[in-house]
């Protein structure tokens, strides 16, 4: 039987992630795409922590009609840049959760290194 998309894209994170680590210098951001709303988290793996998150869900109470399409994912990754630098974090290491680097999840790391993050 033929693996589902999902399933198939759980077993490249799983890939992933055994070379994708972050810690406290170089914590990882992280990018989950769902059909209605892209969210992007940074999170320390040696202490199992989120240190800072953003979604089009949580921009769109500030921003009404923001859409979950490229231009959406660019400014959530601009608002996680801004908040990683509010928590003097610069340096990341991209993980792009098993998803193609293409389309959204690439907009999301465009509008990072455009907020002054470094991958």
């Amino acid at each position: 039987m033929k693996a589902s998309k999902n399933q198939s894209r759980i077993k490249r994170k799983i890939h992933i992630r055994k070379k994708v680590n972050g810690d406290a210098e170089r914590p990882r951001l992280v990018v989950f795409r769902s059909n209605t709303h892209i969210y992007a988290q940074i999170v320390n793996d040696h202490e199992g922590a989120t240190i800072v998150s953003a979604s089009t869900l949580s921009l769109s109470k500030s921003e009404p009609g923001l859409r979950c399409n490229k231009a959406g994912a660019e400014k959530v990754g601009k608002e996680i840049a801004r908040l990683a630098k509010d928590k003097n974090i610069s340096k990341v290491v991209f993980d792009r959760n098993g998803y193609i680097y293409h389309g959204r999840v690439k907009a999301v790391a465009d509008g990072a290194r455009e907020g002054g993050l470094e991958f």
